[in-house]
């Protein structure tokens, strides 16, 4: 890329990219946060859980910040090497937001503590393999991804506890 491109607009086809990244990660969220609405209210206030556990006005906003973190980080990767020169690592990237959407079906669509345990070390294992692969295209992609693992890594804790708890 030449310095005068990365300072320049971008081609509008790069937007429609991004936006339709966005509303993709969005769309995860609303789909998890459709299958956790009832739960928030109903069955999740009566497990125990641990002292660290955030109140629930936290969650909303972090992962909305999380989800649009991730379609950047994933566009950025995209504008770097395109679609064939990302497979890898856009495959992974999708594994990851699938595994993250799993993670609410089974939580609290399911009520299945332990096997949404399971799901988030799988989840954590596929985020950390594509915060790498998205290294290999962007380092700016990578560090995007961080806040990200980092919740990752606390909600697995959280999840660890519930479980342990109940």
């Amino acid at each position: 890329m030449t310095p005068s491109r990365a300072i320049g607009p971008l081609p509008p086809h790069q937007y429609v990219v991004l936006a339709a990244l966005v509303a993709l990660c969005l769309a995860v969220g609303a789909l998890g946060g459709w299958t956790t609405a009832q739960s928030v209210t109903t069955w999740y206030p009566t497990l125990a859980k641990p002292s660290f556990n955030p109140p629930d006005w936290v969650f909303g906003p972090v992962w909305t910040t999380l989800y649009v973190l991730m379609a950047i980080a994933a566009w950025l990767v995209w504008r770097r090497s395109g679609l064939h020169g990302a497979r890898p690592a856009l495959i992974l990237f999708a594994v990851q937001l699938a595994l993250n959407l799993a993670w609410s079906f089974l939580f609290f669509g399911a009520h299945r503590v332990d096997l949404a345990l399971a799901d988030i070390v799988v989840l954590w294992a596929a985020l950390v393999a594509t915060a790498i692969a998205f290294r290999r295209h962007s380092t700016m992609a990578t560090v995007l991804m961080l806040p990200y693992l980092a919740w990752v890594s606390f909600a697995s804790l959280l999840n660890f506890s519930i479980w342990r708890l109940n």
